[in-house]
C-alpha cells in the first residue's frame, strides 16, 4: 500500500512538473511578444512598412500663419525637425517672392504649404475679382517655387464671402484652438493656451512671425509628443 501510494505521489508530481514548464515556456512567449506588439506593430503594404501603433495615438495638427519670416521660420523648422514631426504653414503670396529657399525647406522636409492670401487682407471686404486675385497670385507663387499648387487655403480673420468658392477649388481651413501668440505675444501664455485646452483632432493656430512663437512651439511639440499625441497635417487630419 505504501509502495503504491508513494507511486501515485510521484506521478502527481510528475503532472506538476509537466504543467509548470508548459505555462512557464507559454508565459516567456507572451512576455516576448508583448513588446512586439505594442511598439512595433507593423503592417506590410505594397512593400512598405506601416507603424499601426501610431494609428492608435490622438491626431492633432499644427498650424502657422503669415510666413515664411526670413528668421523665424527656419528657426520653427529646425525645431521640427529634430522632433520629426510635420505643421501645415498657411503662407503669404509676399512672403513666398522674398523668402522661396525656406519654402523649398518647408516642402523637402515634409510639411503641407497652403494658402493664406497674398497681402493678408480681408477677403470680406473686397469685391470678388480682388478677392480670387489674392489667392491666385498666391497660389501661382507657391507653385513657382515648390512645383505645387495648393488644395487649402485659410482666409484672415477667419472671414471670406460665399462667392469666392466659385472662383477657387482649394479648400478652405479655419482652426479650433486659438494660441493668442498674434494677440499675446507671451511665449507661456501661448502654451498654457495649448496644455490647458487641447484634444483630439484640434486644428492649434500659431503665427511664424514672432520670436515668443519660436520658443511656444517648441514646448507645445514637447508637451504634445509626452503626451502620446500624433501631429499631423491638417489633409491628414480632414481627408482620412
Amino acid at each position: 500500500m505504501a509502495v503504491r501510494r508513494g507511486c501515485i505521489l510521484l506521478l502527481f508530481a510528475d503532472i506538476l512538473l509537466t504543467v509548470c514548464l508548459l505555462f512557464q515556456c507559454n508565459k516567456t512567449a507572451l512576455e516576448r511578444d508583448i513588446p512586439v506588439f505594442h511598439n512595433m506593430l507593423q503592417a506590410s503594404d505594397g512593400g512598405e512598412t506601416m507603424d499601426v501603433y501610431s494609428e492608435l495615438k490622438p491626431k492633432v495638427a499644427l498650424t502657422f500663419d503669415d510666413g515664411p519670416h526670413p528668421v523665424y521660420t527656419d528657426q520653427i523648422l529646425d525645431m521640427l525637425a529634430d522632433r520629426n514631426v510635420h505643421a501645415t504653414f498657411f503662407v503669404l503670396g509676399r512672403n513666398v517672392k522674398t523668402n522661396p529657399k525656406t519654402l523649398q525647406r518647408m516642402q523637402k522636409e515634409g510639411h503641407l504649404i497652403c494658402n493664406h492670401t497674398y497681402d493678408h487682407v480681408n477677403l470680406s471686404q473686397l469685391g470678388p475679382a480682388d478677392a480670387c486675385s489674392q489667392l491666385c497670385l498666391t497660389s501661382d507663387a507657391i507653385e513657382e517655387v515648390t512645383g505645387v499648387r495648393p488644395m487649402f487655403f485659410r482666409p484672415p480673420f477667419g472671414e471670406w464671402k460665399k462667392a469666392l468658392n466659385e472662383c477657387t477649388d482649394m479648400l478652405p481651413v479655419m482652426w479650433t484652438l486659438d494660441t493668442l501668440d498674434w494677440k499675446i505675444q507671451d511665449s507661456m501664455h501661448a502654451y498654457h493656451e495649448v496644455v490647458d485646452h487641447i484634444k483630439e483632432n484640434d486644428i492649434i493656430l500659431m503665427h511664424d512671425y514672432y520670436t515668443e512663437t519660436v520658443t511656444a512651439a517648441e514646448y507645445i511639440v514637447d508637451y504634445l509628443l509626452e503626451e502620446g499625441y500624433d501631429l499631423v497635417t491638417v489633409d491628414e487630419l480632414l481627408l482620412e
